[in-house]
């Protein structure tokens, strides 16, 4: 691999793939400053050419620890598919570093923050809808119910208290 300089940023770049590798710290800072960003103006439309979908899926090392990356979808809305090394970087194919930052651009991580927000507070309703199902069968502690050693919400526990 060899260095590029991209703008102000240095990355890696396979020479035979032309993947590119980032390191944490430089996505981090791709993500959150639009002048690195300036680059993928190379390549205005880029999440409009057509996806060279792979054939054969494969798990590639990092480059830094050689363990195989993780395959995840950045920005889990973006349909970039990239290897992650959460400690390391992320290695991008092909025109996929070209395609994240447009999405970034047009917005995509404003709404991929949106959609986990949202996701969390869904979940903290379900959350909360089963404590207070839970709570709704849940005797006293000083019920005979409880006192008797019966499962609480048993159902034959309420039944054999009903019927005594």
């Amino acid at each position: 691999m060899k260095t590029v300089k991209i703008g102000t940023t240095a990355l890696l770049e396979c020479g035979d793939c032309e993947g590119i590798w980032v390191d944490v710290d430089t996505l981090q800072q791709i993500c959150a400053d639009r002048e690195r960003q300036a680059f993928a103006a190379k390549v205005p439309d880029a999440l409009n050419q057509p996806l060279e979908l792979e054939k054969t899926i494969r798990y590639v090392p990092c480059p830094v620890c050689h363990q195989l990356m993780n395959r995840v979808q950045f920005a889990q809305c973006s349909h970039v598919i990239v290897d992650v090394c959460a400690e390391h970087g992320t290695w991008f194919d092909k025109q996929e570093l070209e395609r994240a930052v447009q999405f970034i651009r047009a917005g995509g991580m404003d709404k991929a923050r949106a959609q986990q927000i949202e996701q969390l507070k869904d979940e903290q309703r379900r959350l909360s809808v089963a404590r207070l199902a839970g709570t709704m069968f849940e005797p006293p502690q000083s019920s005979p119910i409880h006192n008797r050693g019966f499962e609480i919400g048993s159902t034959i526990g309420l039944l054999f208290d009903l019927f005594s």
